[in-house]
């Protein structure tokens, strides 16, 4: 393992950046597009069954199929990486849909109201009120969605797209087991790693919960 490392590093590196990015990207677009989908399910309660179970049964298209059946859906080359990027936003537009709309449900109708009386209203108390309050709900969606996409961006090298997978795919061909450990202890410290700054990221988001634990 240490001397497949030292022998191709930039491999190993130019993979893990890759894996870095098409484990994220498709977080943040995922999010981007489940925090007005949430909204509308938290909003319109008639609405929040159909979305989010919806939104559930997209989870359980098989990856790999998804991935190679997105070349044909987007008229892209095989190898693109738009193609996984896309099929993971699905799985993360998936997770985040319904943690969104509970994050929004988990406004107590008396802040809103006291929101609603102090002059805020519409986007004004979404974005100042409503999701603030969300945040450690999301947030928890968020490290699910992450984790589970460092997991199936390596499925990727089963089609030949080059990141951490490709460590996988290669160990077992060459009978190294080495190799393929090293892709593992890669991809948990992706993970762990992004993990850790989502955490981060949430306490510097809502810091009067770290006022409330003090006292």
């Amino acid at each position: 393992m240490i001397n497949y490392l030292k022998n191709n590093p930039d491999n190993v590196s130019s993979w893990f950046f890759t894996h870095l990015w098409m484990s994220v990207l498709p977080v943040v677009i995922g999010l981007i597009i489940a925090l007005p989908i949430g909204w509308v399910a938290s909003r319109y309660r008639w609405t929040y069954p159909p979305i989010t179970n919806l939104a559930g049964l997209l989870y359980t298209i098989p990856s790999l199929a998804l991935f190679i059946l997105m070349p044909s859906i987007l008229g892209t080359k095989i190898l693109s990486p738009v193609n996984m990027v896309v099929a993971l936003t699905v799985y993360s537009l998936a997770l985040l849909v319904r943690v969104v709309a509970d994050g929004l449900n988990s406004v107590a109708p008396d802040i809103r109201a006291a929101a609603t009386a102090m002059g805020f209203s519409g986007i004004g108390r979404f974005l100042r009120v409503d999701l603030p309050i969300a945040v450690p709900v999301i947030t928890a969606g968020l490290r699910v969605a992450t984790v589970s996409n460092v997991s199936l961006v390596s499925v990727g090298a089963l089609i030949g797209v080059p990141q951490l997978g490709s460590l996988f795919t290669e160990g077992f061909s060459r009978y190294i087991p080495g190799i393929t450990l090293l892709g593992i202890l890669l991809c948990l410290a992706l993970a762990l790693v992004l993990d850790a700054l989502i955490v981060l990221g949430s306490r510097v988001l809502t810091p009067w919960q770290r006022a409330v634990a003090k006292r």
